[in-house]
């Protein structure tokens, strides 16, 4: 990613709302490209893959949410900052947005200073470091061919879906993830399991973490999810 000129895929419909945000955006060093309904939308960010997408929540072809959800399940956009533009402001849509993985909502109609404001913030967001299969965030290292995983220097024990749990959170440090999206991304979307599954697991790796002194490295977000904090 360019830190002077980060590319943006606005996925928008709305021809006022595109020319407004296609010139501040550029008008602020972003590299701008468009697309005008959802299945061009997922085309175009898996063929090149923007720093971030401003993603509207009705759209032709594919709604906004079905869009995020197949952005989220690529590897290849697995991890981009996706902020969600939409009309709707009630709290069980801005729910909904988040639990399909956007990692902001905003409601229309929005300050443009605010919305510039808030991408830069999520483009600010740490990201991983992997170097010849070694995932390290903060005192957590991870190797991904041996299945290693050490913190603060110490070896630890940990269950193969633990890793896997482990691995997901970490490819993406401070990202809230919600249980449903952990169950899917970690369990399989075919797995027939209730959330509470996640906290299980989640709770048996908290602890050994904690006893290699990684004490807070998993942040609890009360009835949505979890997050990795780089210590």
């Amino acid at each position: 990613m360019s830190l002077t000129n980060p590319k943006v895929l606005i996925i928008e419909d709305e021809p006022s709302q595109i020319a407004l945000l296609r010139y501040n955006f550029a008008q602020q060093g972003f590299e701008v490209r468009i697309a005008t309904d959802g299945e061009e939308g997922v085309l175009a960010a898996k063929e090149d893959p923007p720093d971030l997408i401003l993603l509207d929540w009705m759209l032709p072809s594919l709604p906004g949410i079905e869009v995020c959800r197949q952005l989220r399940r690529h590897k290849k956009t697995r991890e981009i900052p996706i902020i969600m533009l939409t009309a709707r402001s009630e709290e069980r849509d801005k729910i909904r947005g988040l639990d399909v993985g956007a990692d902001d909502y905003v409601t229309k109609p929005y300050s443009v200073k605010e919305l510039i404001a808030r991408a830069r913030a999520a483009l600010r967001r740490p990201t991983a470091s992997v170097t010849e299969n070694l995932l390290t965030v903060g005192v957590v290292e991870v190797n991904l061919e041996q299945h290693i995983v050490r913190c603060n220097q110490t070896l630890l024990q940990i269950s193969p879906t633990e890793f896997r749990l482990l691995v997901t959170l970490l490819q993406s440090p401070q990202r809230v993830f919600s249980r449903d999206q952990l169950l899917d991304m970690v369990w399989g979307i075919t797995a027939d399991l209730d959330t509470r599954t996640v906290d299980v697991h989640i709770g048996r790796l908290r602890r050994a973490l904690e006893t290699a002194g990684g004490k807070g490295l998993i942040r609890t977000v009360r009835g949505f999810g979890y997050a990795i904090e780089p210590a």
